[in-house]
């Protein structure tokens, strides 16, 4: 059956009415169960990560201020998140969720976090919801491991990868491709290895052409022998945070045309659900089951 990864503590105790969804990833793993994709038999749960993990990526000195709780309030308020006991548990176990699920996909050929995509966080600093970069981390881990040689990250969630792109700028194996609405968070972009900006109000078959083209391109010419995809679903239409117009077929067809494309190619990739911010959570899980849901009907594990 298809790998999942997930963890009870990404959900906790949370104000409701906080932009932030934390309860989305406990609905996506009770949805998912309903659907009979996700079982006993094929949920994974990762443990806490280990700290030489986190600095491939992270600032010791940062590390430690956010485990200490010893931010500044400008520090607490770039994050975006209340800092909790609850807060450092899930942040502290998540990075590892998108590692085990590289490890999974490498014997699977795909496997899917249902959580993830932390593409925010910088080296020293969290921003926008984001802590600890688990792309960014999880890609260094395979390649330093020996795992792999090429990795690209294939980021689509509505608003640029910066941290990503940022910690990895002088990482020649690893490819970061970001496709995102020009004009939304961050207002300062990084520079990825391809960022392509799109247009306010996009529709869905303009973006499908746009992203199938990019992404073509950039597996032939770069040769990756390893992809993790970013599925974030804050480009819907009515998403409160994203600004294109694309539709919830249109996010289906996004899910099938990257995972096809991996499969045709031989290509394993490991999945994570981005952002997301409809303030009806129960259809924001399944608005983010759609990447799981596609990765299941085309795989056949």
């Amino acid at each position: 059956m298809l790998p999942l990864v997930t963890h009870p503590n990404y959900s906790f105790d949370f104000p409701g009415n906080h932009r932030f969804p934390m309860q989305k990833f406990k609905l996506l793993h009770q949805y998912l169960t309903e659907k009979n994709i996700a079982t006993h038999n094929n949920i994974f749960r990762p443990g806490k990560a280990r700290l030489d993990f986190l600095e491939l990526g992270h600032c010791p000195d940062y590390l430690h201020r956010f485990i200490h709780n010893q931010q500044s309030k400008q520090e607490v308020r770039r994050m975006g998140l209340p800092w909790s006991e609850g807060l450092l548990k899930r942040t502290l176990i998540s990075p590892n969720g998108t590692f085990l699920t590289a490890l999974l996909a490498l014997d699977h050929g795909i496997s899917c976090h249902l959580a993830g995509g932390t593409h925010h966080a910088n080296y020293d600093f969290a921003s926008g919801f984001c802590i600890l970069n688990d792309l960014a981390l999880s890609a260094k881990a395979i390649i330093q491991q020996g795992k792999v040689n090429k990795v690209l990250i294939v980021d689509c969630d509505v608003h640029q990868g910066d941290g990503t792109a940022a910690i990895l700028k002088d990482e020649p194996n690893i490819f970061t491709f970001s496709i995102h609405c020009e004009k939304n968070f961050p207002v300062r972009k990084a520079q990825s290895d391809c960022d392509v900006g799109l247009d306010v109000g996009l529709k869905d078959q303009a973006y499908l052409d746009i992203l199938e083209s990019n992404l073509k391109n950039i597996i032939n010419q770069f040769k990756p022998d390893f992809i993790f995809y970013d599925a974030g679903v804050d480009i819907y239409e009515h998403d409160p945070l994203g600004l294109l117009k694309i539709s919830e077929q249109g996010i289906l067809d996004r899910e099938h045309l990257v995972l096809e494309m991996c499969r045709s190619k031989n290509i394993p990739v490991a999945t994570v659900i981005g952002g997301g911010y409809d303030d009806n959570r129960l259809l924001l899980a399944k608005r983010h089951a759609l990447v799981v849901e596609a990765a299941n009907d085309i795989y056949k594990i």
